[in-house]
């Protein structure tokens, strides 16, 4: 896809105007969402020190002997099993970064799959 596309372009907007009010710090991280058209990607982040803290995807090993059927309900799983890695590294509060996309489907489910798995936002 172009990056004049104008859906992509739109998106890139939204994308600045969400990342200006909101940030991750090492107390509370960003939860950082992208989905491509077969997957759906996470990642837990600190931006003051510039470095990704758990990342999880519908791509993991882990989530491949999972057989849920459907994208929903793997991004539901996908949310679990990152707030699952984040707990592990002592992680509870994040602020949640839907990536310019609109908080329905799969972003949805990815958010309370990880509220479901401990994390708070």
């Amino acid at each position: 896809m172009a990056k004049t596309n104008p859906k992509t372009v739109a998106r890139r907007k939204r994308i600045k105007r969400i990342r200006k009010a909101i940030s991750g710090t090492p107390e509370k991280p960003r939860l950082r969402v992208f989905k491509s058209s077969k997957h759906i990607y996470a990642q837990i982040i600190d931006d003051v020190a510039g470095h990704t803290l758990v990342s999880m995807s519908t791509q993991d090993k882990s989530l491949s002997s999972v057989t849920e059927d459907g994208k929903i309900s793997k991004a539901h799983k996908v949310g679990e099993l990152l707030a699952e890695k984040g707990k592990a590294q002592g992680i509870t509060k994040v602020v949640f970064d839907r990536g310019g996309y609109i908080y329905h489907g799969r972003i949805k489910a990815l958010s309370e799959g990880a509220r479901e798995g401990g994390l708070d936002f």
